[in-house]
């Protein structure tokens, strides 16, 4: 769709457009900083709307944290149906984003609010990004390892508690896992020198990983032994319960993925549509990287590995462990 729109020449200033689909985009400021702005939103995922606003909230920051800046400034996006749910209830949404925001270092300033028959909720995020760390996903080269530092299954276990089959226990730890930032992600591979990276959220794994490789004019291997799981998650791809976004994710990537011997199940798993996800780092300095997440106590998995070929293209290797 944005290949047929038109839009002004860019000014030289804008260092991160629409052109390669990056997580955010970045201004040239006059001390030589990067401005990092993005947003976010969406209808609501777990049924406490306190956990909600925080889950939206640390999702939205999330895309000045794949861009190696740190967040500084949010507002506030809402929609809601204010004849038939409570302001109360928005006031917990709104919390839980307050309360994400301010553990991160971010102020929340504002924001518009409009009714809407579906309630909807995320932020616009502001960050800085320091003259010569900035991180994008068009900066990956052949030869780099591919790492993720959270698990998959969250679009999974979402899709079960709508479904209202979904453990507590593992909504809980989706729950854990949407709330933890990529912040301390984001320093470690800063500090490592890392140069691409993406987060991975609405596109699942393998979609932001082939958008990465468009971008960074590569291809990749993929070793599914490696890639972690929330433990739980397999159950509930096997039992057929699956979200349209993540069936549309599979069906985006697939003319580029030779998916090896995964069975479909597995390859939803891999393409799962995630909210709030971890980052996916592209590096050759791998020791370097390893050492600063162990460093900041992140869990991470080297999961593969880039090189040459068709641009976008993805081999799996092995089975999900």
């Amino acid at each position: 769709m944005l290949a047929g729109l038109s839009f002004a020449p860019p000014s030289a200033d804008l260092v991160v457009g629409t052109d390669t689909g990056d997580d955010a985009a970045v201004w040239r400021l006059p001390d030589g900083r990067g401005l990092v702005a993005t947003l976010d939103f969406f209808t609501p995922i777990v049924d406490d709307p306190y956990d909600w606003g925080r889950i939206a909230a640390t999702n939205a920051m999330s895309d000045v944290y794949a861009m190696g800046g740190t967040p500084f400034l949010g507002l506030n996006m809402v929609s809601w149906p204010i004849d038939d749910l409570p302001a109360s209830m928005l006031g917990r949404v709104l919390q839980g984003g307050a309360d994400a925001a301010g553990a991160a270092g971010v102020a929340v300033a504002g924001g518009h609010s409009i009714t809407d028959p579906e309630p909807k909720y995320g932020m616009v995020v502001l960050g800085f990004v320091d003259d010569g760390a900035l991180v994008t996903n068009a900066a990956a080269r052949p030869g780099d390892h591919l790492y993720l530092t959270k698990p998959l299954g969250l679009g999974m276990i979402a899709t079960a508690l709508k479904r209202g089959v979904a453990e507590p226990a593992l909504v809980a730890e989706a729950v854990a896992q949407m709330t933890t930032t990529n912040a301390a992600a984001a320093a470690a591979m800063v500090a490592a020198g890392t140069r691409a990276a993406t987060d991975v959220t609405g596109f699942g794994l393998m979609g932001h990983l082939h958008k990465m490789l468009l971008a960074s004019r590569c291809a990749a291997e993929v070793d599914a032994a490696a890639v972690p799981l929330i433990a739980g998650a397999d159950a509930i791809a096997a039992s057929g319960i699956v979200a349209g976004g993540t069936e549309r994710n599979h069906a985006f990537v697939t003319p580029a993925t030779d998916w090896g011997d995964l069975a479909l199940p597995e390859q939803y798993l891999l393409a799962d549509a995630q909210t709030s996800g971890g980052l996916l780092i592209a590096t050759p300095e791998h020791a370097r990287l390893e050492s600063a997440l162990a460093e900041r106590a992140v869990p991470f998995a080297r999961i593969g590995e880039l090189g040459e070929g068709t641009p976008g293209s993805i081999v799996i290797r092995g089975r999900l462990g």
